[in-house]
């Protein structure tokens, strides 16, 4: 009978694998060098995903395992990927992924390494796509304005040709107090960049306002209860800084959600605690439990109060998309993300 014993050390851009092998008492020891490409991973070919502490961990994984011929570390989530290939076998896979590293038994992999400081030019997830990030996923980007940390978004790399930057997602109600929040709470953001969250109205000014950096389209993506979805698409998407009013431009009409924000172009973003709606002394954002682009009220509220199933809101309460699903119908996800079109 044997047994598989593994210990590492990591130096550099590799790590050292020796593995013991007992056969009926007998000790047999070999090494490995396993090397390291910084800010890649191989993808689609991975068949076990583990949350692990680290990447010593996960080389201890793919060590005892024969099936495992490299792997992948995230170091955001501490997800290990053990993959059935290598790059070299499958270069089509082999992506610029932030935050991950790949391993393999191939001493030219640190080769292929990306430094974080070359990440550093990059302003947009359009611009990470471009530059071959392929995978949706935790960013950091640097537009300008945003300071010497930059700005850590979510990447959509994925629908309708990726680039994505997503600034909104409802998908269970898990965010506590839900979306009905105060003015200073969308101000500056909440939430989870992986679950449910606002990325903030101050980020999406930043982004947004300054025409030298090229112009924005927006994309909204919705799901009901039975498994539809629809999406709207917007040209000319901005944030202006003061009040937040919302700016769009002509709606794409291959879109198959329905037009529920041409009628809030224009309008101030209000809360329960900043009423900028033209209702007078009646408070929108009160009266529907979220915080919008309120003008006579809404056609389209994606931060209402989540509701368990299409049938729990009233009039206009819930997560609606007036012309999609109507107003009392609350969706159960939905996503809002923008995209440079020029920078």
């Amino acid at each position: 009978m044997a047994k598989l014993y593994a210990s590492f050390k990591v130096v550099n851009l590799m790590v050292f694998l020796e593995v013991v092998i007992l056969v009926d008492g007998h000790q047999f020891h070999t090494r490995q060098l396993m090397y390291a490409a910084e800010n890649r991973a191989l993808q689609g070919l991975a068949y076990a995903n583990k949350t692990l502490r680290s990447r010593v961990i996960c080389g201890r994984e793919c060590s005892m395992d024969e099936r495992c011929k490299s792997f992948n570390f995230h170091d955001c989530n501490k997800i290990c990927e053990l993959n059935l290939a290598t790059r070299r076998e499958h270069p089509e896979n082999f992506n610029a992924t932030q935050g991950s590293v790949y391993f393999d038994a191939d001493e030219d992999t640190p080769l292929y390494s990306l430094t974080d400081s070359s990440l550093n030019r990059y302003r947009s997830c359009k611009m990470l796509l471009d530059a071959g990030y392929r995978s949706s996923g935790i960013y950091t980007i640097n537009p300008e304005g945003s300071g010497n940390g930059g700005l850590r978004v979510y990447c959509d790399m994925e629908t309708d040709g990726g680039g994505w930057i997503v600034f909104q997602r409802r998908q269970d109600g898990s965010v506590d107090q839900d979306f009905y929040r105060n003015w200073t709470e969308y101000q500056s953001g909440f939430g989870d960049l992986s679950g449910e969250f606002w990325l903030g109205n101050d980020n999406l000014v930043t982004l947004t306002s300054d025409d030298s950096r090229g112009t924005w389209e927006l994309r909204v993506d919705l799901e009901d209860w039975e498994g539809n979805t629809a999406w709207a698409k917007y040209a000319d998407f901005q944030i202006s800084p003061g009040e937040y009013n919302l700016n769009i431009g002509q709606y794409d009409a291959s879109s198959t959600a329905g037009d529920s924000l041409a009628w809030h172009s224009g309008s101030p973003f209000s809360t329960k605690d900043n009423d900028n709606d033209i209702m007078g002394p009646y408070n929108c954002a009160q009266s529907r439990h979220g915080a919008w682009w309120f003008y006579n009220c809404a056609h389209s509220d994606l931060n209402g109060e989540y509701y368990p199933d299409e049938n729990a809101a009233a009039d206009e309460k819930g997560v609606y998309w007036r012309h999609w699903k109507g107003h009392f119908y609350s969706l159960k996800t939905c996503q809002m993300k923008l995209r440079a079109m020029r920078q």
